[in-house]
């Protein structure tokens, strides 16, 4: 009879800093994977009993005591079936990003991280000392080698776990989704398989954390690179492989999931970034400004599909600049998606804050002050209602926005969640049209209308942007790429134009840094990827 090794893979939602849940939540999953799915060996993702990523909570004393308890509980709570969980564990004075096999009661064996990540979004070499030697297990005969997250993307800790005799290798991740990340993936995998000749199990964590989302898609390949399973993206499971001791290989998977299309993707991942950021944070719903406009109407068709109708106000504020198409358009959605919705005109409040002005404004043309002054109202509105009714507002400016300070401090910024923030403008249309292919939710007329802010006659952002299409691959190429103004107007764009682009995203440093976190979606969102000083000479050189 040919001997084979049952492994589950735990692809699952967890909440940063509630360790005593996560444990629970694991013994539980832990148990299941013992008694329906008869598992030899289960799991977790990295870091799994704080969950990804603790940040400044490592600092914390208190939290090792929390973690040591809680390692003990998983231990003795589940026996008959090894475990291995990642935690941060203490030597001494140095910090550990760590992998331990829990097996009948026993802390059995540790691993700890030897790359530690210090790019983009990660800061580990903040907290964390790294490891230097693998860690080789045997679980029913198996020599395992376990490795965590960004080892993998290194040849060297996967060479070391081969040279130490290993037959497998386990990774356990939390790796957060960005456009193009399964293709990442894939291919370092495919680099280590064809290194060390040997079957990976890779596990990811799944769900919303603040700007991150993790997408799961947690797999296996055999020895020869071939994809044995591939778990569901943006979903929370318990998914199996089957090793066989006679092929020394990886010989079954529960399933293979075909990767999500590019708008798919982008678009799970704001919905489970809205769900799990307005959730974990013990808010009862969302409120949107709805205006009758495209980011607007995305945003609000994303809320819905993320808590549930009932469970988002669309709130239309309508200024003597709204236009009636605008007022048509929202109350549609609203009424096509089942959302509560209401009309509060900002007119009259806006005519009391202009005389209350009169007299300091005596003598001075109209500017952008005034139209802040109602983007200012709709937001204390927003706000009022948020604070009664214990819903999170959800604002609705996009990368492109965001990127030259084409929006109000206070106004259409505030907040407590942005989810278009790493989306530029053209990317939000693609998403409508996306969105509207799986049912129409979002009225064509705003998706065809040319783009206005309607808080000045006849305003459409042309106005006061390039049009998106231009802008857009500026942005891409200054922000997320780096590129020097040379480059881009290498690139075919024109000088003055990518000169005054440039200016205005080093020039709004300052609003950003005030802008409520959203989902990140590129390599590159405003936030943690991207740290620029505010107060900075830089620009001058331009």
């Amino acid at each position: 009879m040919q001997r084979e090794i049952n492994i589950v893979l735990a692809q699952l939602n967890l909440l940063v800093g509630d360790i005593e849940g996560n444990a629970e939540l694991m013994v539980g999953y832990a148990l299941k994977a013992r008694d329906q799915l008869k598992a030899d060996l289960i799991v977790f993702p990295e870091l799994s009993l704080t969950a990804y990523p603790p940040e400044d909570l490592l600092l914390r004393s208190g939290l090792f005591r929390r973690v040591d308890a809680a390692l003990t509980g998983m231990a003795d709570a589940v026996k008959g079936i090894d475990m291995i969980v990642g935690l941060p564990s203490r030597e001494g004075a140095r910090l550990r990003n760590t992998a331990c096999l829990l097996r009948e009661g026993e802390v059995y064996a540790c691993y700890h991280k030897q790359i530690l990540p210090n790019y983009q979004v990660f800061d580990e070499k903040r907290y964390f000392d790294p490891g230097n030697s693998a860690c080789i297990i045997d679980v029913k005969g198996l020599p395992v080698g376990i490795t965590v997250c960004e080892d993998i993307w290194q040849p060297e800790p996967a060479e070391k776990a081969a040279d130490a005799g290993a037959h497998l290798l386990i990774n356990i991740n939390a790796s957060p989704y960005h456009l193009g990340k399964y293709r990442q993936r894939r291919s370092i995998l495919d680099a280590r398989t064809n290194e060390t000749h040997l079957p990976i199990v890779y596990v990811n964590q799944v769900g919303g954390q603040d700007e991150l989302v993790f997408d799961g898609e947690s797999m296996a390949v055999n020895r020869d690179g071939e994809l044995m399973l591939r778990a569901p993206a943006f979903r929370e499971g318990l998914y199996r492989v089957r090793y066989s001791f006679q092929d020394r290989d990886i010989v079954w998977g529960s399933e293979i999931n075909p990767p999500l299309e590019e708008d798919h993707s982008t678009y799970e991942a704001l919905v489970l970034g809205v769900r799990d950021y307005v959730i974990k944070n013990g808010f009862k719903g969302a409120v949107i400004g709805l205006s009758g406009g495209i980011d607007s109407a995305l945003t609000l068709a994303i809320a819905v599909d993320a808590l549930g109708a009932r469970s988002v106000e669309a709130v239309m504020m309508p200024s003597r600049y709204t236009a009636q198409m605008s007022l048509e358009d929202a109350r549609a959605q609203a009424e096509t998606l089942g959302v509560p919705y209401q009309e509060l005109s900002i007119e009259s409040a806006f005519e009391t804050i202009l005389a209350t002005l009169a007299e300091p404004f005596a003598g001075l043309p109209q500017d952008t002050t005034e139209e802040n002054i109602q983007a200012r109202i709709r937001g204390i509105l927003l706000m009022a209602l948020s604070n009664k009714q214990g819903r999170m507002v959800l604002t609705t400016g996009n990368k492109s926005e965001m990127a030259v300070g084409y929006a109000t401090l206070y106004g259409d910024m505030a907040g407590g969640f942005a989810p278009l923030k790493d989306l530029a403008k053209t990317r939000v249309y693609r998403l409508a049209e996306y969105r509207n292919s799986r049912g129409l939710v979002i009225p064509q007329r705003v998706i065809d209308r040319p783009p206005s802010a309607e808080l000045a006659p006849d305003q459409k952002d042309q106005d006061s942007l390039p049009p998106y299409d231009v802008l857009d691959p500026i942005l891409e190429m200054f922000v997320e790429q780096d590129y020097s103004i040379g480059q881009i107007v290498a690139q075919g764009f024109d000088e003055a134009t990518v000169s005054r682009v440039a200016t205005m995203v080093l020039r709004n440093e300052y609003k950003r840094r005030q802008a409520p976190p959203g989902v990140r979606i590129t390599q590159r969102a405003f936030g943690k990827d991207r740290r620029y000083p505010i107060t900075t000479g830089y620009g001058k050189m331009l």
